[in-house]
Order: C-alpha cells, then sequence, then structure tokens
C-alpha cells in the first residue's frame, strides 16, 4: 500500500498566515479533543488562539479547567509559553439575539425578541445551530483579537451542514410563504392588502382559520420585522464562506478507525474538494497498536491455544489472548485507514494512538498535542 504524506500539524498552527482551523469530521470522533489540543498547542508555541466549540457536552470546559464556557471568550489559566489561549462554546440563540440588536433600531428589535416565531427559530430552526456558527466565526476573525481561530464544527449528522446553512436560511426567506406575508408589510401595510386583494386575501383567511388571527398576527410582525435584517444575514454568510476558502484557512477532516467515520471522512474530503475549501489533512483518533508487534495475532493466539490444552500457565494464556484481539483489531482498523488512503493517496495523514484515559485536563490535551505532532 502507498503510504500518505505526513500531516505536519505544527507546520501549519506555527505559519502566521494561518487564521483559521476548522476540525469537521461524524460525531464521536475526538472533533473537541482535537481543536483544544491544537489551541493549547499553538498559544504554548506562541499564537494568540481562540477555540469555538459547537459541542453540547462540557468536556472542553472542563479540560481547560473553566468552570463554564458561553458566548464570550474566555481566558485559559496554566497556558505556558508567551501565546494565550481563550475558549468559547456557541450559544445559538444568544449569537441570534445579539445580531438583531446589533442591526435593529431598539423598537424593532423588541419586536422580533420578544416575537413566539422568532423565539422558535432561534432555538429550533433546521441549520439554525450551523449558521449562527458561521456567524460567531465571522465575528471572532471580524475582531482581530486572535491571530488563529479553531473552530469545532456542529455534531450533526453531516459535518458540512454548516457550510449549507446559509442556503437553507436563505431559501426559508425566500420561501413563496415569506414573501407572501412580507409583501404587506413592503407595499405599505393596508393599501397591500388591497393590492393583494385576490391572492393574499383568500390565503390570509385559510391561514386565519387554520392558525387564528393572533397567530398570524404574530408571523406577520416577525416576518416585516426580519425583512430589514436578513439581508445583512445572508451578505455576512456570503462573506464568511468567502473567508473559509481564502487562503489561511486550513481544514481538518477528523476520524477514527471504524468503517462509517472512515466512510464520512472521504465523503467530507469529496465535498471541501467540490467547494474548494482548503484541506489540510486528515486526523485519525484512537488508534490501536502493539508493542510486541513482532509477534502476530495468529501466533500469539495459537501459543495461547496450546497452553489451554496442556492446562498450563493461565495467566500466560489470558495475555496472549489479549495480545491476538489488540492485534486483530489493529489490523481490522489499518484496512479502514487503508481504504481511506487509496481513494486519496494525496491527503495528507495524522494518526493518533489510543489513550488509556480520557482527556480531563490541560496535561492531557497536552499529551494530545505531542501524539498529534509526533508524526
Amino acid at each position: 500500500m502507498k503510504t500518505p504524506p505526513v500531516l505536519d500539524l505544527d507546520a501549519i498552527i506555527d505559519d502566521p498566515h494561518t487564521r483559521i482551523v476548522v476540525c469537521c469530521g461524524s460525531g464521536g470522533v475526538g472533533k473537541t479533543t482535537t481543536a483544544a489540543a491544537l489551541g493549547l498547542r499553538a498559544a504554548e508555541r506562541g499564537r494568540s488562539a481562540v477555540v469555538l466549540t459547537v459541542d453540547p457536552a462540557r468536556r472542553l470546559a472542563q479540560s481547560m479547567g473553566l468552570t463554564e464556557l458561553d458566548n464570550t471568550p474566555r481566558l485559559v489559566v496554566g497556558v505556558e509559553g508567551e501565546g494565550r489561549l481563550h475558549a468559547m462554546m456557541l450559544d445559538m440563540k444568544r449569537t441570534f439575539d445579539e445580531i438583531i440588536e446589533a442591526h435593529a433600531d431598539p423598537e424593532r428589535a423588541r419586536q422580533i425578541l420578544t416575537n413566539p416565531f422568532y423565539q422558535s427559530l432561534s432555538s429550533s430552526f433546521a441549520g439554525t445551530q450551523e449558521y449562527m456558527a458561521m456567524e460567531k466565526l465571522g465575528q471572532l476573525r471580524r475582531s482581530d483579537d486572535w491571530d488563529l481561530i479553531i473552530v469545532d464544527t456542529p455534531p450533526s449528522r453531516s459535518a458540512l451542514d454548516f457550510l449549507d446553512a446559509p442556503e437553507r436560511l436563505g431559501r426559508f426567506l425566500d420561501g413563496r410563504l415569506i414573501r407572501l406575508l412580507m409583501a404587506p408589510a413592503k407595499a405599505g401595510g393596508r393599501s397591500a392588502f388591497k393590492l393583494l386583494n385576490a391572492g393574499f386575501g383568500i390565503v390570509a383567511g385559510a391561514l386565519t382559520k387554520l392558525l387564528g388571527a393572533q397567530v398570524l398576527k404574530d408571523l406577520q410582525t416577525f416576518v416585516s420585522a426580519l425583512d430589514a435584517v436578513f439581508g445583512g444575514f445572508r451578505a455576512r454568510a456570503d462573506q464568511t464562506y468567502r473567508l473559509l476558502q481564502a487562503p489561511g484557512t486550513a481544514f481538518l477532516v477528523v476520524a477514527s478507525p471504524e468503517r462509517d467515520a472512515i466512510r464520512e471522512a472521504s465523503y467530507f474530503v469529496e465535498r471541501l474538494a467540490e467547494e474548494r475549501m482548503p484541506l489540510a489533512g486528515l486526523v485519525v483518533n484512537r488508534v490501536h497498536r502493539s508493542p510486541a508487534a513482532v509477534l502476530s495475532g495468529a501466533r500469539s493466539a495459537a501459543a495461547a491455544e496450546d497452553l489451554e490444552a496442556r492446562g498450563e500457565h493461565e495467566l500466560t494464556s489470558a495475555v496472549l489472548r489479549l495480545h491476538a484481539d489488540r492485534m486483530q483489531l489493529a489490523a481490522r482498523e489499518q484496512r479502514e485507514q487503508e481504504h481511506f488512503i487509496s481513494a486519496h493517496p494525496t491527503v495528507p495523514v495524522a494518526r493518533v494512538p489510543a489513550m488509556s484515559q480520557d482527556v480531563h485536563d490541560l496535561e492531557g490535551l497536552r499529551e494530545v498535542g505531542d501524539l498529534l505532532a509526533a508524526q
């Protein structure tokens, strides 16, 4: 099998031109830990870094010694070296509220924030989390307070959903019902109902029966109030999207050495190529190896079987069985990685050995950073 290029992560985080690193991959593969470890390593090598996580788990806060993470970047204490590290967890609804407050006059902002349709949209609309991750990334980059931003992408079925979020939100806003509801406000209120009497009157009547007059009024108020705000939403999303395509951004696809995760990694690599996003390489987490690899799994199993048949050395037999299982697991993981490498032979790869315990502090993150760099 062809050996893939080695992923040199220190070269990426040491390069002052690298301003954004995006960690993507399917759920449960160690994206959050990878992002945090890279952030810590970058800070301890002199960068001013911020880690933005959208994983609802609190592991990142715990491992960085913070009691909590929220929508405000918080300084991580205990960083060794000349750099500094901040960490934050995306608060989807708070980010949405901040955008409304920043781009609408106080009265319009109040109308939107208190509207029941807005409260539902801001907390549960499909794609809102991914869209707000894009918004927050854009805010962090525009602030210029950090020279490196590391993003841990949402734990969705497709970790590239955040690339689709602006278009999905745009489709929602451009939908026929939304445009119809927006028309009265655009045309000047009451006169619009005369203009649209044949069309909108029928729809409004049907919706009133279905939803009730107050609900329809709330919906119209919400849509008309958002009209002035959402144009800026889309413009900023497009700007952030171009930022992700630009030099200075590096995408890391993170996977575990299992079939489904490797298959998802292949999909991410292909999708990033389609979107012309700059791929840095693949990180394979929790790779199993054996310190006694010279003894094959087959020989170890045969020796254990021989000892068991003779009724001798039960402990030795158990150790041999354990070693055989470990070697079989390592061989299976290697085959899955080979599938990826044969399909994407030019993609640089970094492999992180499985650790004996979960990461729960800065020292653990340092160890992960060392393993990421020791390729």
